[in-house]
């Protein structure tokens, strides 16, 4: 995935452990070309070992520290116990951007039947040196491709008129090629919106309590924007839900939040009442689901039946067609 064939010391990487021994793991580092490394028992935890499958087991991925790096013998030294939470974090943020990153290039690097590494020589690795990393260079070809990767070229060596070797600049990609790259960073990258979903209950019981209360939605729909429209939909009385769909996480939840306010204020001026059950937040795709079951559940249990409108004659005509006077006579 990198330049470097091996990681700097004090550094977490990601690595899959491979086999456990007496005295050791031994490990393979992904970002690394899965060169190998090895854990010493002592490395796995500052407290006193009762079991090692609870602390390390064959197959698990995991981040931990460079101790030592042999880059004569291919080996690295690392340990477990020196990962702080901090260096977790980093190690992963950087592994799952690596991974996607890692993913386009060699789809590209297959569909076009060109090397890998080559790609990575000549795209790869000078965004990643310019940008810090080429996970953040693709996001910026999702919308302004040639500036990013016009800038990138090679050498290229050919003969002269004379017979002499001439080295050329050229363009790092071919059209073809470029185009496979932005098509594949589009797919992948392009932000997909948020959805985001508050739960409350609003009720009045004042005269013209269901318009104070269409009154209030109206104002809860009015706080959204044009990036972040707000929606109000009713569930089951008293039940409601607020939502909004947009790319910026933060920005979705206070803009409900400042609908649910809008809402507050607008129902408590007519002595109701709206109460938060659940507070905005981004929801799944399963949670979308299950929130339309449960209405189209509630919509169909409020829908008429067949023989609803004739329980009434019914009741009027429960003895049939009975001959009172045959009744009397008798």
């Amino acid at each position: 995935m990198y330049e470097s064939r091996f990681p700097e010391v004090d550094m977490a990487v990601m690595i899959q452990v491979k086999s456990i021994g007496e005295m050791c793991a031994y490990v393979s580092l992904l970002e690394y070309n899965n060169i190998e490394g090895m854990i010493l028992l002592s490395e796995l935890s500052r407290r006193r070992i009762r079991s090692i499958n609870s602390l390390i087991k064959v197959g698990r991925i995991e981040p931990v520290m460079v101790l030592h790096v042999d880059e004569e013998k291919g080996y690295v030294n690392l340990s477990k116990r020196r990962v702080s939470e901090e260096d977790v974090q980093i190690c992963e943020d950087r592994y799952n951007k690596s991974k996607l990153v890692h993913s386009i290039m060699r789809h590209v690097a297959e569909t076009m039947e060109i090397d890998l590494e080559d790609l990575y020589i000549h795209v790869g690795w000078p965004l990643y040196r310019k940008y810090g990393h080429a996970f953040e260079a693709f996001k910026l070809v999702v919308n302004d491709p040639d500036s990013i990767l016009d800038s990138l070229t090679r050498e290229v060596k050919e003969a002269g008129p004379d017979g002499v070797e001439v080295t050329k600049v050229v363009a790092a990609l071919t059209e073809e090629v470029k185009d496979s790259l932005v098509r594949n960073i589009r797919r992948r990258m392009t932000p997909q919106p948020l959805k985001i979903r508050a739960d409350v209950e609003m009720k009045c019981f004042e005269f013209d309590g269901v318009i104070h209360i269409k009154a209030a939605m109206r104002k809860a729909e009015a706080a959204g924007n044009q990036d972040c429209p707000v929606k109000i939909k009713l569930v089951a009385p008293p039940a409601y839900v607020l939502i909004t769909q947009t790319l910026d996480k933060e920005q979705g939840i206070s803009v409900l939040t400042k609908a649910i306010a809008a809402c507050t204020e607008e129902i408590e001026l007519h002595k109701g009442k709206l109460t938060v059950k659940e507070a905005p937040r981004a929801v799944s795709e399963r949670e979308d689901i299950l929130l339309a079951e449960r209405m189209a559940k509630l919509s169909e249990a409020n829908e008429e039946r067949e023989g609803d409108d004739d329980s009434e004659e019914e009741e009027d005509t429960g003895m049939g067609d009975v001959d009172l006077d045959k009744q009397q006579e008798l």
